[in-house]
């Protein structure tokens, strides 16, 4: 079972951000939406940028969900190769950073020729340690806790496993991200106050930031207002403040020794 966040901790490990507002931008700008989904790139650089420089573990962004498909077929079909553009040119400079990059989501209804690159960019990536950047593409997190469900049943049916023996553990660790520390915090541009199905189980105990940002326009001071934001939440995990207060102490105590 994965460890809570540090009850002290100040900066997030995993910060998840649901990139919201593209089209928005574009239209009060008199543009193509397409032109909010490049200007939104942009601030994708400066996100990571941000969370490589200031000691954030895992950045989860939220690119494109399973809902997303029922879009207009022509601004899908640009989001797939501005995906395919950026992640060719990007890769090798997130290989130079030390990133590792992630791709989380039903990868199978993209072309051959997209999961053979998003393959070779995870690939190059894999050993990298300062920063794991996941992006959730096609992800949906029904979807994703299903995958999960699904797998635990193939193993019952297998015998390798009983349903007595499901518990909690055993579904978060066949979740995406399973690896990784759950999210801390978790970040909406765009003025919308719902999390969109994304990382339904994972969110659990995550502090939420909504911002009226647009996404495009998001960037390092807007970053540090959630994060700052974050640093003065109290995070009981299910205690009252008297019990976090007696944790917090023992902990000092534990320390001085």
């Amino acid at each position: 079972m994965k460890e809570l966040p540090s009850i002290k901790q100040l900066v997030p490990k995993h910060v998840a951000i649901i990139m919201d507002g593209n089209g928005r931008w574009a239209k009060q700008r008199g543009k193509a939406r397409t032109s909010g989904h490049k200007a939104g790139a942009e601030a994708v650089r400066r996100a990571v940028a941000f969370a490589r420089r200031n000691g954030i573990e895992s950045l989860t962004l939220f690119a494109f969900s399973s809902e997303n498909w029922n879009r207009p077929a022509t601004e899908v079909s640009l989001l797939m190769e501005l995906f395919m553009s950026v992640l060719k040119k990007e890769v090798v400079k997130l290989d130079e950073n030390n990133i590792q990059l992630r791709i989380i989501g039903d990868k199978s209804r993209f072309s051959k020729r997209l999961q053979k690159q998003i393959a070779q960019a995870e690939e190059k990536t894999a050993g990298n340690d300062q920063l794991t950047l996941n992006i959730a593409a096609n992800y949906g997190g029904q979807w994703d806790i299903t995958q999960a469900c699904r797998t635990l049943a193939k193993k019952v049916e297998d015998g390798d496993l009983t349903a007595e023996e499901i518990a909690e553990e055993a579904l978060a660790d066949n979740l995406m991200l399973s690896d990784q520390a759950t999210p801390d915090l978790l970040i909406r541009t765009g003025g919308e106050h719902r999390i969109s199905n994304f990382l339904l189980w994972q969110l659990a105990y995550a502090e939420l930031f909504f911002t009226p940002v647009l996404w495009p326009d998001f960037d390092d001071t807007t970053f540090a207002e959630a994060i700052n934001d974050f640093a003065q939440r109290e995070r009981r995990f299910g205690l009252t403040s008297e019990q976090l207060t007696m944790l917090m102490q023992d902990i000092d105590t534990r320390t001085e020794e």
